[in-house]
């Protein structure tokens, strides 16, 4: 592993002039940081619009049939503004005209959406004075519009191999044909992992409006505290439950390479922020937990029927009416005689009553318990799983707030308790647990 270090910078890092001037700032503070990854402007404040969701609104107007000369004039404005205060020599008025006239002409919503990413990366590379790399050339889908992962290490390879210092656009990549390809939305912090990959990276900087991750969501805890170290595996069961930084998609090329993620704040760059290590690496610090997320709105259906465990093909047929009608479940914890299943009510979608009564029929169950209005909390940590008193100090802190357990699963790493409880719950199930802690 050399000593490169791949950057990524989100839409609020690169969202106005000022952004962009931070960036360089942080960029030119560190020789390493060799491959920078933009995403494109995001919004400056609370009423502000993406720029990425404008293209996909500009696509939309095309495809109606209806003007969207409105839209890309606002598109053209805020990128117009962004090179007029950098004072650069760019003709972004010339790119903006050829990308008005292809989605005019009926371009993909994946070739318009991609382009507020394109067209930032190109502003950047001009102000940093560094090589422009489109990331059709190194990003490759094969023609079923999956992900190549064998070529584009290739293409990496073979481009970035003699470029010293360059920025590629997130985001999207190109089909065999040219045709370009988008990822999921977020997409810019996957290419920015698979960049460092192939690059073999000492490091992937991923910067945001934020300092990390957090062991609770601030908008229920007053003030958490920041987690500075956690694994690939807790910050997969956290993201699991709601705990959302990092695309999740992007952990897996670095965690593949081998590469510690750090997440940083474009705002505050002394901060540490979270770095994110792989799994035997982290440090084993006994009785502590890593964080706390969880979801509201799930449905527990609740089965019982005696001698459950002798009747082969229970679980099997319970579990076949749930993939006939198209639902996931989230845990199914289980007894001798009991079993149930627990559904985000998305899911569900009007198709619960069908469901019930096809567990009657196939299943014929003693009784059929619904429990609507769950929540579910993961507590997690790499330290939890041979501490003594993590279940007791769990269980007696909301025993002491007053909230009702109706479930509990423990995963089979332990690194995670999962509590079910009432929606109405929720939040003081949270600090509780937390306050138990810290």
């Amino acid at each position: 592993m050399n000593n490169i270090v791949v950057v990524k910078f989100g839409g609020s890092s690169l969202a106005n002039a000022e952004q962009f001037r931070k960036v360089k700032n942080i960029i030119l503070s560190d020789e390493r940081r060799r491959y920078i990854v933009p995403s494109a402007p995001g919004k400056r404040h609370s009423k502000d619009y993406k720029i990425t969701d404008l293209f996909y609104l500009c696509h939309a107007h095309v495809q109606q049939h209806i003007s969207f000369d409105g839209v890309f004039e606002i598109i053209e404005e805020r990128y117009k503004e962004i090179v007029r205060e950098l004072d650069i020599s760019l003709d972004i008025g010339g790119y903006l005209k050829e990308i008005k006239n292809k989605i005019a002409e009926g371009a993909t919503p994946d070739y318009t959406a991609s382009r507020g990413e394109y067209l930032n990366g190109l502003i950047l590379a001009n102000f940093l004075n560094v090589d422009f790399v489109d990331a059709a050339e190194v990003i490759l889908f094969d023609k079923y519009g999956y992900f190549d992962s064998e070529s584009t290490k290739k293409a990496i390879s073979e481009k970035l191999n003699s470029i010293e210092r360059a920025v590629i656009p997130g985001f999207y990549g190109a089909m065999p044909d040219g045709n370009i390809k988008t990822f999921s939305r977020g997409g810019s912090d996957i290419t920015g992992s698979i960049i460092a990959r192939d690059v073999e990276a000492k490091l992937y900087e991923n910067w945001t409006d934020v300092s990390g991750f957090l062991m609770a969501d601030p908008r229920i805890v007053e003030n958490p505290k920041p987690i500075e170290e956690i694994t690939y595996k807790e910050l997969r069961e956290l993201a699991y439950m709601g705990a959302t930084v990092l695309h999740e998609e992007a952990i897996f090329p670095a965690r593949e390479g081998c590469i510690p993620i750090n997440i940083k704040n474009t705002n505050a760059p002394e901060d540490k922020g979270t770095i994110i290590i792989n799994d035997d690496e982290g440090k084993n610090q006994m009785g502590t937990i890593t964080g706390i997320a969880g979801r509201k709105d799930f449905t527990v259906i609740a089965v019982e029927k005696a001698f459950m465990n002798a009747e082969i093909g229970f679980g099997r047929r319970l579990l076949s009416i749930l993939e006939a009608y198209g639902v996931s479940f989230e845990n199914m914890p289980s007894g001798i005689d009991t079993m149930s299943v627990v559904i985000a009510d998305s899911q569900l979608d009007n198709k619960l009553d069908k469901i019930l009564e096809e567990i009657k029929r196939q299943c014929n169950p003693d009784t059929i318990q619904v429990i609507p209005n769950m929540a579910l909390i993961a507590t997690v940590g790499r330290g939890m799983a041979r501490s003594i008193g993590i279940s007791e100090k769990i269980f007696t802190s909301l025993a002491r707030n007053n909230v009702n357990i109706r479930m509990i699963d423990q995963g089979s790493s332990e690194m995670n308790i999962i509590i079910g409880i009432e929606a109405s719950d929720f939040e003081r199930a949270i600090n509780s647990i937390y306050n138990a802690f810290v």
